[in-house]
């Protein structure tokens, strides 16, 4: 499914929490795209380990939570995708089973049914720290140099986080309540769909000679309470679509110029940090192009 979310046609605003309910029946996405997505997952766990994959030794429990909260919640949502049987979870459209007591570590395993990227917070005295992670498809940041800091060192590069954003978000943390997931999303424009994005890989960023390879990148986060260890499960699932397509969606021309009426009120600060400083008014044009059918 194509455009599956779009925050960018008004709804809300960009850098801003903008954190919603979100019932737990609809905690986990499946889609068309899961067999593509769990085998670029395998390719990385095997050949990018130390880059994807972090955790520090205390979160062992947690992870397991993590892994037995989604072999009791997908096959009960999704039976047509997921089969358990016996210690194994089977991803049916893929047809492999994944060992639920093997080798890897529970949140690995975890990792390896969904197409979500799994990241643990836990809080110390100081402050909320990302204790481990499963980051398959990061947009732009390292796992490498993320793993272990809090919520003020991990954002510290986003416009407008420092100060009350910061407590405010550091609240909502301390109040989620087990049962009681949120939502939330964000996006962002590459020039290529892929979506294993690190920093190195800036160089996919949109282009302003070459508007017809923009895509547009929407993260479905959300934050869900462990009710025994305490953590917070943060997790982020990854859409791209090429902007391209706008033109022959049935919604494409309002979603353009929502795009478009977004990225121009970007501020200079934020517009820099979303990798457009040089690119904005191209993409801009090509949307505006969109949106009046030309």
């Amino acid at each position: 499914m194509t455009f599956a979310h779009t925050p960018y046609d008004g709804s809300k605003q960009p850098f801003t929490i903008a954190l919603e309910p979100l019932g737990a029946r609809d905690w986990i996405e499946v889609d068309g795209h899961l067999v593509r997505d769990l085998a670029e997952k395998e390719r990385l766990l095997a050949t990018r380990r130390d880059r994807v994959a972090r955790e520090e030794p205390a979160t062992r429990e947690a992870g397991v939570e993590v892994l037995a909260m989604l072999a009791k919640h997908l096959p009960e949502k999704f039976p047509e995708t997921y089969a358990q049987e016996g210690a194994a979870m089977r991803v049916l459209p893929a047809g492999r089973a994944v060992p639920l007591d093997g080798d890897e570590t529970p949140l690995v395993t975890a990792a390896r049914l969904v197409q979500e990227d799994l990241c643990l917070m836990r809080r110390d005295e100081r402050a909320w720290r990302l204790a481990a992670a499963v980051l398959c498809f990061p947009a732009g940041w390292s796992l490498a140099d993320k793993a272990g800091a809090d919520l003020s060192a991990i954002h510290a590069p986003v416009p407008g986080f420092a100060g009350r954003m910061e407590n405010v978000v550091a609240r909502i943390f301390d109040n989620l309540r087990p049962g009681a997931p949120l939502l939330r999303f964000n996006w962002s424009i590459y020039g290529d769909a892929d979506l294993h994005r690190p920093p190195d890989a800036a160089a996919a960023r949109f282009r302003q000679d070459d508007p017809a390879r923009a895509h547009v990148r929407v993260e479905r986060q959300t934050l869900t309470r462990l009710p025994v260890s305490g953590d917070i499960l943060f997790t982020i699932r990854t859409h791209v679509d090429p902007v391209a397509a706008l033109a022959s969606h049935p919604r494409g021309r309002g979603l353009a110029a929502g795009l478009r009426a977004q990225l121009l009120a970007l501020t200079p600060d934020q517009t820099s940090y979303k990798g457009l400083a040089s690119a904005r008014d191209e993409l801009a044009r090509t949307l505006d192009d969109i949106a009046n059918g030309r």
